[in-house]
């Protein structure tokens, strides 16, 4: 099985940055040029770009009447310099939520790793490589620390919020964005490594109760928290802040967290938000009956 701890060893014993140890590694397994495994990362970027874009559009709304709209609020106020938290603070919860809302209204977005989590990661290295005014070729390369990062959560974990619940969306989402981040700031493999194991403790625990079944409440606006998380943790991590937990271990308890979760708290929509009296009403609303 794959492991944090093995990348960080690798890299860290070969002088590379985790994505380089991840690239290397998938273009042996593959069997592939390194080229155009980036070539084809650089895709995956493009269309984050794009997804982000088209879900900022104030007259986007989902058929379910449920989603959208709330992307191009919350940008308005950050570029208008009336963000809490300063324009790069409300630019990453924005895109986070435009890419959520383009996947809401049926747009092409990338699972990463899900649908349910796709603004987490978007959000997070396109805002991240703004800000810093960062080249493209950075960022594509921090989504192979990401993939990387996320292959070693899937496998030895779960990515899939029925069977570990929203920690495994969302909160790998962040863990993997997290990690990306890192070292797009120049963060070292270890740091990843922190980066990662902090934002995934962060939302240990949290349930996938989606309010009539649909991937918009709470969802969306989860990947605006999400966004956060990694950014929060990201900035612990480079500063020297390290994870008392391993990032392997985080993983493994978040596994297990998830296994002792019941049904009900795990994409049913039979508990949690979506079983309040309002979630019931709107799951009326939009099918015509409450369950």
């Amino acid at each position: 099985m794959p492991s944090i701890a093995g990348y960080v060893e690798k890299a860290e014993k070969e002088g590379k940055t985790i994505s380089q140890i991840i690239l290397e590694s998938q273009a042996q397994e593959q069997e592939k040029p390194e080229q155009e495994l980036f070539d084809k990362m650089k895709q995956t970027l493009d269309i984050m770009r794009e997804s982000a874009i088209e879900g900022e559009n104030p007259e986007l709304r989902s058929t379910s009447g449920l989603t959208g709209g709330a992307a191009a609020k919350v940008m308005k106020r950050a570029q208008a310099g009336e963000s809490l938290c300063g324009s790069f603070f409300g630019k990453a919860v924005a895109r986070a939520l435009s890419v959520s809302e383009c996947n809401a209204c049926m747009g092409r977005i990338v699972a990463a790793p899900t649908a349910g989590s796709c603004g987490i990661l978007p959000a997070a290295l396109l805002t991240v490589m703004e800000e810093k005014k960062l080249p493209e070729e950075k960022a594509v390369m921090a989504l192979f620390t990401a993939a990387g990062f996320g292959i070693v959560i899937a496998s030895n974990a779960t990515v899939s919020g029925a069977q570990g619940g929203c920690q495994a969306e969302v909160g790998s989402a962040s863990a993997m964005a997290a990690a990306a981040i890192t070292e797009l700031a120049g963060g070292t493999p270890a740091m990843c490594a922190s980066a990662c194991a902090i934002a995934l403790k962060n939302v240990l625990g949290l349930v996938c109760d989606p309010v009539a079944g649909l991937v918009e409440v709470p969802c969306v606006k989860r990947n605006a928290m999400g966004v956060v998380n990694a950014l929060a943790a990201a900035e612990m991590a480079l500063s020297g802040v390290s994870s008392a937990i391993p990032a392997d271990e985080v993983i493994l308890a978040m596994k297990r967290i998830g296994n002792t979760m019941p049904a009900s708290l795990r994409e049913t929509a039979e508990g949690g938000l979506a079983d309040t009296p309002t979630g019931r009403k709107i799951t009326q609303q939009v099918f015509g009956k409450e369950s």
